[in-house]
């Protein structure tokens, strides 16, 4: 018996021994009253419901404004990216002369990629289109044509825009004037619709 115990051991002693891999997350812990706690921050979720409508037209409102806003979104976080891109080149420019055939190469560019898609807007969709640029830029459109046109074609735009009942120099105001496009646009953001 003792000599089949041996064997045994001699066996197993002589296989390779596996540890147990470690399976799982390592977390953060704390310690509350004794008692060790995992800690894990989670990141913040938004929960959206839909709006409640009065009447049908009120309806009509919020889905058409949904439709405009999911066709022009695209185009003004494009802007925003592109916006940060130019202005990190545009500040680095060593001449004027530099910097302005460096636009100019920027406008033909834009132009030539998007001017089409951008024409078939309609007149909302080029409103929301100008606000949504202002939230991602953080300038008004005034501002960016000034900065990178000048005063003078700013002061044109602006009196352009003002015979289609737009002004250029309008801020993006989320908390009042534009809360509904903002909450459209965050649950864009969010992968809500």
């Amino acid at each position: 018996m003792l000599k089949k115990l041996l064997y045994c051991l001699a066996i197993l002693t002589s296989l390779p021994a596996f540890a147990q891999k470690p399976t799982g997350i390592v977390v953060q812990a704390k310690i509350v009253d004794g008692d060790t706690l995992p800690y894990i921050e989670l990141r913040e979720v938004e929960i959206f419901g839909l709006p409640h409508f009065k009447s049908k037209s009120d309806q009509r409102h919020w889905e058409k404004l949904v439709r405009n806003v999911k066709k022009v979104y695209p185009y003004a976080y494009l802007a925003g990216v592109k916006f940060k891109e130019y202005e990190y080149l545009l500040l680095n420019a060593k001449t004027d002369k530099e910097r302005k055939k460096y636009i100019k190469q920027v406008e033909k560019e834009l132009n030539e990629k998007y001017a089409d898609e951008l024409k078939s807007l309609t007149y909302s969709q080029g409103k929301i289109l100008l606000k949504l640029i202002d939230r991602q830029t953080g300038n008004s459109s005034y501002d960016l044509i000034k900065d990178l046109k000048g005063r003078f074609m700013a002061f044109f735009w602006q009196g352009f825009a003002r015979i289609f009942g737009y002004n250029l120099k309008e801020k993006y105001d989320p908390c009042n004037k534009d809360a509904q496009i903002e909450y459209i646009v965050r649950m864009i953001e969010n992968g809500a619709i």
